[in-house]
């Protein structure tokens, strides 16, 4: 990377970095009370508030949002007619999965093989410190350009909503001229790439009672009807033979235009096993950024270990449901829970709760903030251009912030690129990445103050 005044600066502050990743890294910041205590996010929110206070953020304050989490603004004044730039990322984090899969322990920042690993590290506690990265990189040359407001949700990873609330019932507070999202990532280390899609999402559980006890498999089997043999059905009613999601009148065959995504970089990426084939038709672009994608994401049965001859009267699941940018997710929801009903076999009793959802998302990417972006990205990644991609995962809030302030021009960029791992056990990330999309952020606000006062 050519140095600049920016560049050297961040290079500088790197270890401090790693340190102050290791500590928020350290905070079991699961918003999920029944897995992680409640104290262990207080604290992560209490160090990021800390940490904004400590840039000289005024009006920071640790926001009470309606699912019960805390998420943290601050506000830095600019100069005089600069616009505002409001940065986002999400300190609460996915759980950890298998501890004994993982080399070092999840809440231990741990640098292996050139990569820094531990839980949150690229998602997206990373993407918080890249924030104060670039910022103290602009104060320590000149100062901050623009009006900087800072955002950190508590509960993005849970999909509980608590933010977008917040946000409908202070429509004041985040306005800005133009958003960046640090939640996202590269297409590949080393490729600067802003993502252009989020599909959205629903969670539903799905419960179904056939009889009001278990019973004898030798006595009853065979007539009695099983309630794990009908989740079973229902769940297998959602894919077509070739793994596609089948659900009752959602459209899947959508095409994505733009960056292609190699099926061998796929299969690396996603460590398929060898032999083993991918699910669905079309692209790995189309498939993962412009059609739907149901997943069963837990069931509620008997474990193997301690089974029982058993017919069984009750089976649960959770089921998640990918929404494609185009495609409004309260009318997905209604059409996947027409199919489940439609689909339950025996006319057993179905229970269906929705637990979470968000809409799909999809940017303006003429707008000039991609323009000073694009200049940043390539003078921070030399010899490359900027790229433009999907990505398959959802961040609520983006619609949210859309709805708010339809006139914001807004970005993602961020530290999950694939190697990154987010939601798998060993989620690591680049410390060169990081350093890199700190200083294209810092550029990116100098380019779009000076856009603006042209």
């Amino acid at each position: 990377m050519s140095q600049n005044p920016i560049a050297e600066t961040i290079a500088s502050l790197m270890p401090r970095a790693k340190q102050e990743l290791s500590e928020l890294v350290a905070f079991q910041s699961v918003a999920d009370w029944a897995q992680f205590p409640k104290s262990e996010s207080e604290g992560a929110a209490n160090w990021v508030a800390d940490a904004l206070r400590a840039e000289g953020f005024q009006d920071v304050a640790l926001l009470d949002t309606p699912d019960g989490t805390q998420s943290v603004y601050g506000f830095l004044p600019g100069p005089e007619g600069a616009p505002t730039v409001l940065l986002y990322a999400h300190y609460d984090v996915q759980p950890p999965l298998d501890d004994a899969a993982w080399i070092s322990p999840a809440f231990e920042l741990t640098e292996r093989d050139g990569r820094w690993y531990g839980r949150g590290a690229a998602d997206c506690k990373g993407g918080f410190v890249m924030h104060l990265l670039a910022l103290r990189a602009l104060k320590a040359n000149g100062g901050v350009p623009v009006g900087v407001k800072v955002i950190v949700e508590g509960s993005e990873e849970q999909g509980t909503g608590g933010l977008q609330q917040y946000a409908e019932a202070h429509p004041e507070l985040l306005a800005a001229d133009t958003i960046v999202i640090g939640d996202a990532g590269n297409f590949r280390p080393g490729l600067p790439t802003v993502t252009a899609t989020l599909r959205g999402m629903t969670l539903i559980k799905v419960k179904i009672d056939t009889l009001g006890g278990n019973l004898h498999s030798g006595m009853f089997g065979g007539v009695a009807p099983d309630a794990l043999a009908a989740l079973i059905r229902l769940l297998d009613s959602l894919r077509a033979a070739d793994g596609s999601t089948t659900v009752d009148g959602l459209a899947s065959d959508a095409v994505w235009e733009g960056l292609q995504y190699p099926e061998a970089d796929f299969r690396s990426d996603a460590k398929v096993l060898d032999g083993v084939e991918l699910i669905g038709q079309g692209t790995i672009a189309d498939r993962l950024w412009a059609r739907p994608a149901v997943t069963v994401l837990g069931i509620d049965c008997p474990p193997v270990l301690g089974a029982t001859p058993s017919v069984h009267a009750s089976a649960g699941a959770l089921i998640s449901l990918r929404v494609p940018p185009g495609v409004d997710t309260a009318e997905a929801i209604k059409l996947l829970q027409a199919h489940l009903v439609a689909h339950t076999p025996w006319q057993a009793h179905l229970e269906l709760e929705v637990v979470g959802q968000g809409q799909p998302f999809q940017a303006d990417t003429s707008s000039p903030a991609y323009a000073s972006m694009a200049a940043a990205l390539q003078e921070a990644y030399p010899g490359q251009e900027m790229q433009v991609a999907g990505m398959g995962g959802s961040i609520p809030l983006c619609n949210t912030l859309t709805s708010l302030y339809p006139e914001a021009e807004m970005l993602l960029i961020g530290l999950s690129e694939p190697e990154a791992q987010i939601h798998a056990v060993n989620e690591s990330v680049s410390p060169e990445e990081l350093e890199r999309l700190s200083v294209a952020e810092a550029l990116f606000l100098v380019n779009y103050a000076a856009s603006k006062s042209i």
